[in-house]
Formats: structure tokens, C-alpha cells, sequence
């Protein structure tokens, strides 16, 4: 198993997390030299906050964790590509890095261009797509 995929695994388990709470069942991982060093799930239902995104749960970690603002040495791994505000927090944290699994062609930010990331940001999408999307899909099948 690549890098990638052994940490898009562990953002997987965070999806599955937040559907056992009855969240939106998306993950985060925060990964910086070879150790995670934050994760989150969604908890906008929880905690009764539309900004409760596993992303920004995951970045508000990684920073606590680091001592700082800024994620340029870290890489962030989520199970579906980031909404626009997500994206611009990256960009404010200068994220080195983004790993997303599904694309999320009605709400994701590539949907907006210029990129809403910092250009510095590398991206990789894909990496286990379709576990990632099936994760989403099985939840909001069982909600109908």
C-alpha cells in the first residue's frame, strides 16, 4: 500500500466515525513528516455550526499541533474534494499539500477558477476514489 492510500484509509475511518454520529460521513487526516498529526470529521450536527467541516476540525488540530498558523510542510487527506471555504482555509494555512479522494462536482472548489488553494498547494485527487464516494452515497442512501 502507497503513502497515499495507508493515509486516505485512516481519513476513511474518520468518514465512518462521523456516519456513526449521523454526520455527513467525510474525513481528515492531517499528516506531517511521515505522522498524522491531527484528524477530524464532519460535526456540523453536533455542533449546531455549518463551518464544522472534517477539513477545518482538521486544520484548527494540525495548527494546535504545529504551533502556528501555517501547514506548508504538512499534508492534509480527505475522503471527498473540499467545498470552497475549506479550500480557503487551506490557503490561508498555506497548506503544502492536499490528498481528496471522490470529486464533488456540485460543491467542490475546482469548480471555481482561479483555485481557490494557495498556488503553492500541491494537489492529488483520486486516491481511492470510489471507496470514498461509495462511503457518501451508502449514507445518504440509508437517509432516504
Amino acid at each position: 500500500m502507497d503513502t497515499d492510500a495507508k493515509y486516505m484509509l485512516e481519513a476513511l475511518k474518520e468518514a465512518h466515525v462521523a456516519a456513526a454520529e449521523d454526520e455527513v460521513p467525510i474525513g481528515a487526516v492531517v499528516v506531517c513528516r511521515g505522522k498524522v498529526i491531527a484528524k477530524g470529521h464532519n460535526m456540523t450536527e453536533r455542533l449546531h455550526d455549518p463551518t464544522a467541516h472534517a477539513e477545518m476540525i482538521a486544520i484548527t488540530a494540525a495548527c494546535e499541533a504545529m504551533g502556528g498558523k501555517y501547514l506548508n510542510d504538512c499534508s492534509l487527506y480527505v475522503t471527498v474534494e473540499p467545498c470552497p471555504m475549506c479550500a480557503a482555509a487551506m490557503n490561508w494555512a498555506q497548506l503544502g499539500r492536499l490528498v481528496y479522494g471522490a470529486s464533488d462536482p456540485k460543491r467542490g472548489y475546482s469548480l471555481f477558477s482561479p483555485s481557490l488553494l494557495h498556488p503553492k498547494t500541491e494537489v492529488v485527487s483520486g486516491v481511492d476514489s470510489e471507496e470514498c464516494s461509495k462511503t457518501v452515497s451508502d449514507y445518504f442512501k440509508a437517509k432516504r
